[in-house]
């Protein structure tokens, strides 16, 4: 996050807004790039961890490079896809600039070609997250997250061209495939005895992913087909106003993005064990999603028009702040949503979430055409918000269902987050510094008091006072 605060505005002054509009395309397109493994990854995590836990470690072997061996033969039917797609994108179905549509196809066919080491990735750090080793992960994982701002900022003293830009982001995930594969080595040292394939592994992998496979498709399309329609209606700088605030406010999801990774092969496992531990886990991790992310989407939407006039000037304050206020409130939304989520992932009904996304996906279309229509980037933002909102509504339902004793710990925040929604959508009302100023002091006092006495549970308070104890004795004993 603080090597994007740095880096965007530069990258922007470096490559123009045009330039750094298909750039932020690409950044999407690699992320996108996953959903070619059709769910294989996700099962893959699922099944180690079953496994693990049932003391069937023998059968990872054959389990793992079949799910690998799958994996490569779909990358390379994705890299026939894009590749093939990607001329009618240039061309026809983007506003790229014509100076700028050449280098930008050599750049789309190179992502194409990157496709299959993306998802073979995804599969190598599901082994990781099965076994537990979240450590070894977030190895790998910070320093492409940073290479992912700083790789295109290193190249913008010796070219401007967009081929070698995303060449280097290739580069990098390059990288992060063979340090992912030395890693499962280390954790799994029989890997490397050879490669074995299994035929009555394919079953269990493909019944679970092929659900997933939906909603790896209708997912992120809807997260991500805004900025391709706002690029096909309006302009590719219109894509940079828009995908720049994007680009901020999805850093946020590193909170729920972590507490997943951990909760899903732990519900998979107490759904068998023990319920009433389930139970306790979904509510304290929404719980603590709110904890964290409310405080930070309070501060952003309070001042998103006067922090993108500092960090990228006038033009960008005026074309994104609006932008940026809604996506931010879409985004502590969606963050909530994705516990239930791996719940009901973590139950093995992956055909839930599918169905759902399966339903709304034409009325997320004619709505997201109709606002970017008539009122332009404002418009893709409403309605991504108002998406992601019925989408966390339906999926805290269908929750229920797997949880017993549900309304145990549920009625806090509850209460707490209709509040807090309630207290986002009213602060572009508020004018003026001084109002805001006194506006966020009464609404962090009144977050730390519901906070405290309502939402966390007396052994929590518990542990904070005796962290705060720890921290304060620490600091006495390094005094001079």
């Amino acid at each position: 996050m603080l090597v994007a605060l740095v880096a965007i505005p530069l990258l922007i002054k470096g490559l123009g807004t045009d330039r750094f509009g298909v750039l932020t395309l690409a950044w999407m397109v690699i992320g996108y790039f996953s959903l070619f493994d059709l769910g294989l990854g996700r099962a893959l995590t699922k099944l180690v961890a079953e496994k693990l836990g049932g003391g069937k470690e023998q059968e990872l072997f054959s389990l793992v490079w079949t799910a690998l061996a799958l994996m490569g033969v779909l990358g390379f039917v994705g890299t026939t896809v894009a590749m093939g797609l990607s001329p009618l994108l240039v061309y026809r179905v983007l506003k790229i600039p014509e100076h700028l549509q050449n280098e930008t196809l050599n750049a789309f066919y190179l992502l194409a070609l990157s496709i299959p080491v993306v998802i073979s990735t995804a599969g190598l750090r599901g082994i990781l997250e099965a076994h537990q080793r979240f450590d070894l992960t977030n190895a790998v994982r910070i320093p492409m997250g940073v290479f992912t701002f700083a790789g295109p900022l290193l190249v913008l003293p010796f070219s401007q061209n967009l081929f070698v830009v995303i060449a280097v982001l290739v580069l990098g995930r390059v990288i992060a495939w063979a340090g992912h594969l030395t890693l499962c080595f280390l954790i799994m040292p029989t890997l490397r005895l050879g490669i074995a394939r299994h035929r009555a592994a394919m079953r269990p992998l493909l019944s679970f992913g092929s659900w997933m496979t939906v909603t790896n498709i209708i997912g992120p399309l809807m997260v991500s087909l805004d900025r391709f329609l706002i690029g096909a209606m309006i302009s590719i700088t219109a894509v940079a106003y828009y995908a720049t605030p994007y680009e901020i406010v999805t850093r946020l999801t590193i909170v729920p993005s972590a507490l997943v990774g951990v909760l899903f092969p732990a519900f998979s496992a107490s759904l068998v064990q023990d319920r009433s531990r389930t139970t306790m886990l979904f509510w304290r991790g929404v719980n603590y999603i709110f904890l964290a992310l409310f405080p930070l989407t309070l501060l952003i939407v309070t001042w998103a028009h006067e922090g993108l006039n500092i960090w990228l000037g006038a033009e960008f304050a005026k074309n994104s702040a609006f932008v940026l206020q809604w996506l931010c409130i879409g985004v502590f939304i969606n963050s909530l949503a994705q516990i239930p989520f791996a719940l009901i992932q973590g139950a093995g009904r992956p055909d839930l979430t599918a169905k759902l996304h399966i339903i709304e996906l034409p009325f997320y279309l004619l709505a997201v055409w109709w606002l970017i229509s008539n009122y332009g980037i404002k418009g893709a933002a409403i309605v991504w918000v108002m998406r992601v909102a019925v989408d966390t509504a339906f999926l805290f339902g269908m929750a229920q269902r797997f949880l017993p004793n549900s309304t145990a710990g549920r009625r806090p925040v509850a209460f707490a987050i209709p509040a807090a929604l309630l207290t986002l959508f009213l602060i572009p009302l508020l004018s003026g510094i001084a109002i805001k100023i006194i506006f966020l002091f009464l609404m962090m006092l009144s977050f730390t008091l519901v906070s405290w006495f309502l939402i966390l549970a007396p052994e929590e308070r518990v542990n904070v006072q005796n962290r705060l104890k720890i921290i304060r004795i620490f600091s006495e004993t390094i005094k001079p």
